[in-house]
């Protein structure tokens, strides 16, 4: 059995981690190097760092920020937020990254991810998608949540994934930030749409949130943000919790 994976986030903004609600409401977390260092030392599988502005703003992601990174940790990291061609992957990827995640530029051109996945290999692209609950299907948003598509999330998610994408990051808009829990329903179905890893996103709170996802909502990782920012909860606890609740996870020892 392939062990579950538990990612800590680190949404950047000018600079500095930080942590909003349903995407708004942001509040500054700390620096995304001490931040990745501290989650790489307390064994984090994986850190993402995502540049929730750059889209958004039209610029390309903050290569010197994601070279710190990469000094600081010894574990695998993704990076999201302003990649718009096959260049600017290079790029991040020649900066130490080991993932690249790819929303926006993905929806509008979809040959970028076979373009990625022909360049780079499958296992260097991060389909990410931001999805919201509408009244009979779940939407594609785009611009760090900012533009409503027509799009489903879930056919979606089978197209990128057919294109090449060697995983899906997947956000939930309606649970981000709330610590209510993750979306289960959406999780799971995308999870038995594909044949790639899914990565659960948005509203966990509890220890047993994520053991929830992990299980009946099939995710092969769960990401958070501010349950480990604020010290909310603690990864080894955490990683302790799942393993006694029967979920694989890899123990630092």
């Amino acid at each position: 059995m392939l062990a579950k994976r538990i990612i800590s986030c680190l949404d950047v903004k000018d600079g500095r981690t930080v942590k909003g609600t349903r995407f708004v409401g942001l509040a500054d977390a700390g620096d995304p190097v001490e931040l990745a260092s501290r989650y790489s030392f307390e064994g984090a599988d994986e850190i993402t760092l995502l540049d929730i502005s750059a889209t958004n703003e039209g610029r390309g992601t903050f290569i010197t920020v994601v070279a710190a990174v990469a000094r600081a940790v010894n574990i695998p990291f993704a990076v999201g937020g302003g990649v718009r061609s096959i260049d600017d992957i290079g790029h991040l990827l020649d900066a130490g990254a080991d993932k690249v995640s790819i929303n926006t530029a993905a929806f509008r051109r979809p040959a970028l991810l076979a373009e990625a996945a022909r360049r780079f290999g499958s296992q260097c692209v991060v389909l990410s998608i931001d999805a919201k609950r509408e009244v009979r299907a779940t939407k594609v948003y785009l611009n760090g949540g900012r533009l409503k598509t027509d799009a489903d999330a879930i056919e979606w998610a089978i197209r990128g994934s057919e294109l090449g994408a060697g995983e899906i990051l997947l956000t939930s808009i309606d649970a981000d930030g709330t610590k209510a829990g993750f979306d289960i329903d959406l999780t799971q179905q995308v999870a038995a749409a594909v044949r790639i890893p899914v990565i659960a996103s948005g509203g966990a709170g509890t220890m047993r949130d994520f053991a929830q996802v992990l299980t009946a909502g099939a995710a092969d990782a769960a990401l958070a943000a501010s349950v480990f920012h604020y010290q909310g909860l603690s990864i080894p606890e955490l990683k302790r919790y799942l393993q006694n609740e029967g979920v694989a996870v890899r123990i630092q020892r």
